[in-house]
């Protein structure tokens, strides 16, 4: 349960931020006293958790479960509160001492609750911490070892490749000692890899000594070398002596050091002051599940052990449930190919499944069923091995990122998640522990490249930039995150609604996939709908805070749910009420949701916008709001504005106004994307040229007809920007060039007008992308140190260009040129660039045509 009481904490002290807000402060009457002492006392108990969680009592866990209720009920009082006031409060303003009163009095019961357990988290830390006092406990993980693991040398299939160039940068000519780490996922093979690698005969002939440690996590320097030493250890002198005797037994021989399953930098500073440079070709291999322990530890680059491929990954399944490689029975072998497939390239799972089934009657029936079961075959009681594997890297995690990884069991299997919206959930879920300086979508990043670097969530697609664009998780990773979610108690599967009303879809119980009742929807909301059974055998879920709709009616009574972080709304405009959308955002009570951190609103037409209400403006919550065709209507003039310091998105807004009153209310905005569809003849009324006030600013995203560069202005902090009609002259280009932190420039149908391009020297500075679609320029007189950074070009549908600059290509960092739909002389210098890199040694350079120039 400490899990989950941390994430309910964590859930809690962000609603207590919020109506922290100075406009809350104003517009509520709650004891603010009460508040900043509630927020004290839980910080003490986040803190305990933190510290504690490892290393737990069944008391104190016991008293984890009481957390999870208190910090449920507080945040059912505040929100009770919230919006009682909040509906008087539109009615006619009138608050009284009957109010202050009564949420003092719940709040007081609550923060009880919360003292008494406190106490008793205390005492029973005092007696557990003397019983305990003199066995220090570094993890409940397995202790360190020099016995070699006994898997290994028979499950090489698929790894002849990997062995070769191991032993290749283990045995070249390097006389300095060389840290080689082999780093990848729990149960990618690093640890047979490396015992074959071990035990191979030209190593064993090559070094003059080989010692092999599994270190593991639980560990003391002392024991370290102890082992290393065997039987030429003193066990009475100083580890410092220790040290001293393997430094001598090592000295002056070439020695290979396997230092398996290390899981912490400390551990190697700990112990390589004691493995000499003898200069002669010495090496020490680290095998290690996180990337940054290997970035850290080695002098050569990680050697990434990835998936094998699915060829690599039917022999591997064959030798092991046949011994042998091929399958020797016809009617299993379409089955067993989907089995392996199902493993999705783990060496780990395959060897286990394949285990199984070398034992099994050989059925067809039976093998279909371990098909669609695979995850489940692998990680099972009855087979814990994959299980004690997969749950190291999962036991290691810090408190702090196991909700998130949590989280992801809401995905379905296979499920390619877009990490935008996963930080933004984690946001929303309160799960994320702020960091002075940062937003939360940075601590989001950064809680989320920490469960990269452990190998527990996957990157499917990066960005142009190499940034994560997608990501998801294995199977059997997905599989260990419902068990041990479930140990927990930690049931967040129903935060995630999504409501349907077309094609006589059936609501499901999330858990059990049973049929949900609709009748009484808002309580079918509040639950997340789920199953009375699964209310039963949960009774800590917890709440629900992302809903996502789907209707062409008015389904306002969802959004009534004021807990709600994130709203996802599709849109189906109704030909019967063509101007539905209209009345849809406006008819409900929007500033009721008033932990609303998202707005998604994707309408499927562009023929009328959705209109969203002016209370938007009193929402300082407010992080992110993306709607496609829509107006923001102005916020209420006021001597005393709300500002929405946390809002960092606003897209997609047709004619938006920029006057210095609304940019003032958005300081800290980094995404802003605007349309202007109809001709304007007057620009200066929707004061474009405010934008440069927007300091912060990194992407910017326009769409204006015969926009000119007077009407708008670039702040220098802008990274990306995508113009689009914009019909600016090339010569203004120098403009946008200046702008010294442009990393992205992105021009769309005739964004620019003229000719010819002359661009001019020291301009764009940090530019890597460029892209240019439907454009009339014809004479583009480019050279290389007018794009000094330049890594991708494209161009498209530009049937006046006649050629690429050629110097373009002596650009140091450019990496990939695309032609799409140019001009046959475009394509050949395109290609003269390609022949001139390749005959200078430039083999990294990328040239992309369409088909018809292929």
């Amino acid at each position: 349960m400490a899990v989950a009481a941390y994430a309910s904490l964590r859930s809690l002290m962000q609603v207590l931020d919020n109506v922290q807000h100075p406009f809350r402060r104003r517009q509520l009457r709650l004891d603010t006293d009460r508040v900043q002492s509630l927020q004290e006392k839980l910080q003490f108990l986040v803190d305990f958790l933190e510290l504690h969680s490892q290393r737990m009592s069944q008391e104190m866990v016991d008293l984890a479960g009481q957390i999870v209720a208190a910090a449920d009920e507080a945040e059912d009082v505040i929100d009770a509160h919230v919006v009682d006031q909040l509906r008087e409060g539109s009615e006619d303003g009138n608050y009284h001492l009957a109010v202050i009163s009564s949420f003092c009095q719940d709040i007081d019961k609550v923060t009880e609750k919360i003292d008494s357990i406190t106490k008793e988290l205390m005492m029973i830390e005092e007696e557990w911490g003397n019983a305990h006092e003199q066995k220090p406990v570094v993890s409940n993980l397995p202790a360190s070892s020099t016995t070699l693991p006994s898997s290994g040398k028979n499950t090489m299939i698929g790894f002849d490749e990997h062995l070769l160039r191991v032993m290749d940068e283990l045995t070249r000519d390097e006389s300095n000692l060389q840290i080689l780490p082999l780093v990848g996922m729990g149960g990618s093979g690093k640890t047979t890899l490396a015992i074959n690698i071990f035990d191979h005969p030209y190593v064993v002939h090559h070094f003059d000594k080989r010692i092999w440690f599994t270190i593991s996590q639980e560990y003391t320097v002392y024991d370290i070398l102890l082992r290393l030493l065997n039987d030429e250890a003193d066990q009475e002198v100083s580890e410092a002596k220790l040290g001293e005797q393997l430094y001598k037994s090592l000295f002056g021989k070439r020695y290979l050091i396997v230092m398996d399953d290390v899981w912490s930098v400390e551990a190697w500073d700990a112990l390589k002051l004691f493995f000499p440079n003898n200069r002669n070709g010495s090496r020490v291999m680290i095998t290690t599940r996180l990337a940054d322990v290997a970035d850290s530890l080695g002098s050569q680059k990680p050697y990434l052990m990835d998936f094998l491929d699915e060829d690599k990954s039917w022999i591997l399944f064959c030798q092991k449930a046949f011994k042998q490689e091929l399958c020797p029975y016809s009617e299993l072998e379409e089955i067993g190919k989907d089995i392996a497939k199902a493993c999705r390239g783990l060496p780990l799972a395959i060897v286990v499944i394949g285990g199984l089934l070398a034992n099994s009657n050989m059925e067809p029936e039976y093998w279909k069923y371990v098909a669609k079961n695979v995850s489940s075959f692998a990680n099972s009681e009855d087979n814990k091995h994959c299980l004690k594997i997969l749950s190291l890297s999962y036991n290691s995690l810090p408190i702090h990122l196991k909700p998130c990884f949590f989280y992801m069991r809401v995905f379905r299997e296979d499920d390619e998640i877009e990490v935008f919206k996963l930080t933004k959930l984690w946001i929303c879920e309160g799960f994320l522990k702020p960091v002075i300086g940062k937003t939360l979508e940075e601590v989001a990043k950064e809680y989320l490249k920490n469960l990269v670097e452990r190998n527990l969530i996957l990157i499917r697609k990066w960005t142009g930039r190499r940034k994560f664009k997608v990501c998801g998780i294995h199977d059997l990773l997905r599989d260990l995150c419902l068990k041990e979610a479930d140990k927990e108690h930690f049931i967040c599967t129903p935060k995630i609604q999504q409501i349907c009303d077309y094609g006589g879809k059936q609501n499901v119980c999330f858990l059990c996939n049973h049929p949900v009742s609709q009748q009484g929807t808002v309580d079918a909301c509040e639950s997340g709908l789920v199953c009375e059974a699964c209310k039963s055998m949960y009774p800590h879920l917890v709440r629900v805070r992302w809903v996502k709709v789907f209707c062409s009616d008015a389904y306002g009574e969802f959004l009534q749910h004021t807990k709600l972080g994130y709203v996802d709304l599709e849109l189906y405009l109704s030909r019967d009420n063509p101007r539905h959308q209209l009345e849809f955002i406006s008819s409900f009570t929007i500033h009721l949701l008033w932990n609303l951190q998202i707005l998604f609103i994707n309408l499927g037409t562009d023929l009328h916008p959705t209109i969203v209400p002016s209370k938007i403006w009193e929402m300082p919550q407010l992080r992110h709001i993306i709607i496609r065709s829509g107006m923001l209507l102005d916020p209420k003039e006021t001597e005393d504005p709300i500002i929405l310091e946390n809002l960092q998105t606003l897209s997609f807004l047709y004619d938006f106004k920029c006057t210095k009153d609304v940019l003032q209310r958005i300081p800290n905005l980094r995404k802003l994307k605007i349309c202007y569809f109809k001709n304007v003849e007057d620009w200066s009324s929707y004061c474009l040229f405010n934008i440069v006030h927007l300091h912060k600013l990194e992407s910017l995203f326009v769409i204006a007809r015969d926009l000119q560069v007077k009407d708008i202005a670039f702040p220098t902090s802008l990274k990306k920007l995508f113009l689009c009609e914009c019909k600016i002259p090339w010569e203004d280009m120098t403009i946008i060039g200046s702008l010294p932190n442009l990393e992205v420039l992105i021009l769309y149908h005739d964004a620019f007008k003229g000719s010819e391009w002359n661009p001019d020297e020291g301009q764009f500075p940090r530019l890597k992308v460029l892209s240019i679609t439907d454009s009339k320029l014809a004479c583009w007189r480019a050279e290389n140190i007018h794009f000094p950074n330049l890594e991708s070009l494209s161009l498209q549908n530009m049937p006046a260009l006649e050629e690429i600059p050629f110097s373009i290509g002596d650009i140091a960092t450019l990496c990939l040129i695309r032609v799409y739909e140019c001009q046959n002389s475009v394509v050949d210098s395109a290609k003269q660039i390609l022949e001139e890199q390749r005959s200078n040694g430039n083999e990294d350079l990328q040239v992309l045509f369409d088909f018809s120039y292929a």
